[in-house]
């Protein structure tokens, strides 16, 4: 398990920093509702990746007989592949200042300070079935789990750390909203104008950082098998 855990370490964190998530979050954190509509947003959020999860978990069980381990193995190592690709392929749109594809409209931008709790929970659903890289993740994280044939209670509980910790800041962001709502309110005022201002060179480091890693790590593994 430990190992397991420590391999999803690295799409947890990516997971977790997409930039425009957090600053949507930030933006609905706003509001005057806004450590509901912040929780409602990161549920939807969850909802969508315990979908994936139970739909991908059954199809990945379903052909666990079929597959040999060597085979298993070198799934895994072209997800990790495909990420890493799709990391360094960011980093160099954003080093280029070319616009993210997975960017919400300007339109809706606008609109996020205002949303209610439901369309809160809502769109957080609709950010995750439409950000790519989010599904990318997602599937690297369950194949790697699929891969190290762990029991059932042992496959879920991998799966919903690595959902806590895909999710970990918005979460801790709620949670210090609800102690401490003065105090909060200011920080979620400024931190969503730092996050604007620097989210390029914060996202250009982490997606260079974690893309090579991944790259390295899935084509040395297709190497070995």
């Amino acid at each position: 398990m430990s190992s397991v855990l420590l391999e999803l370490i690295p799409l947890m964190v990516v997971a977790a920093l997409e930039p425009f998530a957090i600053i949507v979050f930030l933006m609905l954190m706003r509001s005057a509702s806004r450590v509901l509509n912040g929780a409602s947003f990161v549920g939807g959020m969850i909802v969508v990746r315990l979908t994936q999860g139970i739909l991908f978990g059954i199809l990945f069980s379903a052909s666990a007989e079929a597959q040999t381990e060597d085979g298993s193995k070198s799934i895994v190592h072209i997800l990790l592949v495909v990420i890493g690709i799709i990391l360094l392929i960011s980093a160099y749109k954003k080093w280029q200042k070319e616009e993210d594809p997975d960017a919400p409209p300007p339109k809706w931008m606008a609109m996020f300070g205002s949303l209610s709790a439901l369309k809160a929970f809502g769109f957080g659903i609709v950010f995750m079935l439409v950000v790519i890289k989010q599904w990318v993740f997602t599937l690297g994280a369950l194949s790697i789990i699929n891969q190290a044939h762990l029991s059932s209670p042992d496959n879920a509980i991998a799966y919903l750390i690595f959902i806590l910790g895909a999710q970990s800041l918005l979460i801790a962001k709620v949670i210090a909203s609800a102690a401490a709502p003065a105090q909060s309110s200011r920080f979620f005022q400024t931190a969503g104008q730092w996050m604007e201002r620097n989210n390029r060179p914060i996202m250009i480091g982490v997606s260079l950082v974690f893309g090579v890693y991944l790259s390295f790590k899935g084509i040395t593994g297709l190497l070995g098998s």
